[in-house]
């Protein structure tokens, strides 16, 4: 457990560069915290420790903002940027060098038993707002836009973005970490338009030169 909250508080310093100090990001930050009361729930919980690790999930809810069920799991290198509004559900995994900035939901679809949240693998990235929802599975290296819903699983290595979330770049090479600037991620559907537009565009110019062909003697 210490040895994870270690790796935990390295995962700031990695993927912060606001963070300047080991004592500023123990004692202000929030996603830290409630990280922290993750891994003793967690511990806990594992040894079959009853309502303790609720309670103490509870507290960092009150306190940070940030709902980590106890009985999640979460590899290593965890980082919740902000954090204000995550939620992660009672079967959610997550594996090594994940981040997730605020906002973000790893929930359920309804009433369903048993493996009900997402799995996600290592070195994913998931954007503010985004919503990950059902037993589905999020492969390595996966970026998730901001606000996106993501209702099926991903392969590794993609990009998806909108709402219900589409694949909008699959490659057989990792995500290089520049990609986590989410203000130039694509936009599929516009994309789209404009591309419709473009031929709309050159059907006209089809039309007006036809019209002007003088007819055939």
């Amino acid at each position: 457990m210490f040895k994870a909250i270690r790796q935990d508080l390295q995962a700031v310093f990695d993927r912060d560069p606001a963070a300047t100090g080991r004592m500023e990001v123990v004692v202000t930050y929030a996603g830290f915290h409630a990280l922290v009361a993750y891994r003793v729930a967690h511990w806990l919980k594992v040894r079959n420790v009853p309502f303790i690790p609720r309670l103490i999930s509870q507290i960092a809810r009150w306190a940070t903002g940030i709902e980590i069920h106890p009985s999640a799991k979460i590899g290593t290198g965890f980082f919740i940027d902000h954090g204000m509004g995550v939620v992660i559900g009672e079967t959610a995994e997550i594996g090594d060098h994940v981040t997730l900035f605020q906002g973000v939901t790893l929930g359920g679809t309804g009433k369903e038993r048993g493996k009900r949240h997402p799995t996600l693998g290592n070195h994913v990235l998931v954007g503010a707002g985004a919503k990950i929802l059902g037993g589905i599975t999020i492969g390595d290296n996966v970026k998730i836009g901001a606000n996106s819903v993501v209702l099926k699983s991903v392969s590794p290595n993609s990009t998806v973005v909108g709402v219900p979330a589409r694949v909008i770049k699959s490659q057989g090479d990792r995500l290089p970490d520049a990609t986590m600037d989410q203000t130039n991620l694509p936009d599929p559907i516009s994309d789209r338009f404009l591309a419709l537009e473009q031929e709309i565009i050159q059907l006209r110019k089809k039309l007006e030169n036809r019209d002007v062909v003088p007819p055939r003697s």
